[in-house]
């Protein structure tokens, strides 16, 4: 029988026979809903103690409710809920916490000004005289680092350590707390390659010490890495719960999905022509004044994509916005086939536009989209002075509307309801109606900021279909992407990004992922292109 034909049925999951180390995490029945949204179906899931037990699924899947649920933010609606064999209920965290069960958020929950021991202890004094409780933190998280590797000064203050580190404070606040099962939401999101590699030899420490972790990706690759089991869900349901050795990645996102997705990105060798975007010596501060982009300076060709990679906060955003006029540049230049564009100012980003760049922002809710508006508004956000759409004193709807029903057919925009609100689109979706909208113009210069963030693995296969074919109609495409795969797979060139620096460049065909890691985190200043 084919995976094809395997997915068509309801996959087994695992077998119920008690394992050896018995049940850490049992739910049965699992019930919630949002209004009319049922976000969990009768969802059943065994989690073995001492094990890794990765969850996977689109956005929207219900994983994220599951956990919650499991952690006291949200109460099931019904279903029944065992830690350790007994039957428990969880209305907060505190209770979660009581029972063992720890959480580290996506987004940190540290006080950036606070030291290291005093974010492990906050919340978790032993009574109203703090000294004794930090002394007491001391000793235990001493132990807590050698038992586990998870070695960080206690002393540092956490806006003066790394991501990695700061990852490492939120695990030992768990662990500190008494946690016998950890789950983890997308923990490698901020992470280079090299921390990413030191999260899972934490993570296999602490199995190997009896622990239990709970592991929330879209990476299936760090799934195939790092897990024990894996579970599947499917727009709120557990479609299947296997062996990890006894999968593959192709075989998860086809379950995921419900059907065959590619899960390589496939192209041509690139055939470069004369430049069409050249950044000189850009200098970009930030909000506060700071200075993130320093003195950087790039070209992209027609017909090549040029990746930017880098660990999320090194001048990639401030880049972006500098160049396609959503930003004032302190000093440098900007040249779209060979012009210089003058982008200080309100109406920086339409004198982009005119002359040529098409963007589509690194976060689509914030700066891609007006999410109270519909999506045929949003189909022309920008655009709307354009002849097509009137005569610029009126603006012609029916003209608007026919061209947001052509993006919706042409780029799979579901549901296909140009009236509904754009907020009501799921993030694959909204990522679709931002791309239809800029790509539709035809641009010379496309500037696409993290393409596929939270994106649906198959809206993610349709995405870069789209942006190859753009570099095959000879555009210029210039990419950012903290998804290290993503740049690597897309790219032509790739240059590396660290602290507001472009360290080096290198050809994605063979610079290795560790070489690439050691530039991100600007250990190295240099991979050569070969």
């Amino acid at each position: 029988m084919s995976d094809l034909n395997k997915t068509s049925q309801r996959p087994e999951t695992a077998a119920a026979t008690v394992p050896a180390n018995g049940w850490a995490i049992e739910l049965e029945k699992i019930n919630k809903r949002f209004g009319p949204v049922h976000a969990n179906k009768d969802i059943d899931l065994k989690v073995e103690r001492g094990t890794i037990h990765g969850i996977v699924g689109e956005n929207g899947a219900g994983k994220s409710t599951l956990m919650s649920i499991l952690y006291g933010f949200y109460t099931a609606d019904s279903g029944t809920i065992r830690v350790n064999g007994a039957v428990a209920d969880i209305t907060d965290s505190s209770q979660a916490l009581a029972l063992g069960i720890g959480m580290v958020h996506q987004h940190f929950m540290l006080v950036d000004n606070f030291s290291v021991l005093e974010n492990v202890v906050l919340g978790a004094e032993d009574s109203g005289l703090l000294k004794p409780s930090l002394d007491r933190a001391r000793r235990e998280l001493d132990r807590l680092e050698h038992e586990y590797n998870l070695e960080v000064d206690p002393d540092a203050i956490i806006e003066d350590i790394s991501v990695g580190q700061q990852q490492r404070v939120e695990i030992l606040k768990a662990l500190y707390r008494g946690a016998e099962t950890l789950i983890l939401d997308e923990p490698t999101g901020v992470l280079t390659p090299k921390e990413a590699d030191d999260l899972f030899r934490v993570l296999r420490t602490l199995r190997e010490q009896g622990k239990t972790v709970i592991l929330i990706t879209h990476k299936l690759r760090e799934i195939m890495a790092i897990t024990d089991n894996v579970s599947v869900m499917r727009q709120g349901e557990m479609v299947a719960t296997v062996k990890t050795s006894e999968t593959s990645p192709e075989h998860l996102a086809e379950l995921m999905v419900g059907r065959r997705v590619l899960l390589r990105v496939e192209k041509d060798a690139a055939n470069p022509g004369q430049t069409l975007l050249e950044v000189q010596n850009l200098v970009v501060a930030d909000d506060m004044g700071h200075v993130r982009v320093k003195d950087v300076s790039f070209s992209v060709r027609a017909g090549e994509i040029v990746g930017i990679a880098g660990v999320s906060g090194n001048g990639q955003s401030e880049l972006l916005e500098a160049v396609t006029g959503m930003r004032d540049q302190k000093s440098g230049k900007v040249l779209v086939n060979g012009n210089e564009m003058h982008l200080r100012g309100d109406d920086g980003a339409a004198r982009a536009r005119a002359a040529g760049i098409a963007h589509v922002p690194e976060d689509r809710q914030r700066m891609g989209l007006v999410t109270s508006f519909s999506e045929w508004e949003n189909a022309i956000l920008g655009y709307s002075g354009s002849p097509e759409y009137g005569n610029g004193a009126m603006l012609d709807i029916a003209a608007a509307k026919r061209k947001a029903e052509e993006h919706i057919r042409t780029f799979d925009v579901r549901p296909a309801d140009i009236n509904l609100k754009t907020s009501l689109f799921s993030g694959g979706n909204q990522q679709k109606i931002v791309l239809a909208r800029e790509m539709d113009r035809d641009p010379d210069v496309l500037v696409v900021g993290q393409p596929t963030r939270g994106v649906d693995i198959g809206a993610i296969e349709f995405i870069h279909n789209q942006i190859i074919k753009m570099r095959d109609a000879g555009k210029a495409i210039l990419l950012v992407s903290v998804e290290l795969d993503e740049i690597r797979s897309l790219a032509d060139r790739i240059l590396v990004m660290f602290d507001g620096v472009i360290v080096g460049e290198a050809d994605p065909a063979t610079a290795t992922e560790g070489e690439l890691g050691l530039m991100m985190a600007g250990i190295n200043n240099k991979v050569a292109a070969e």
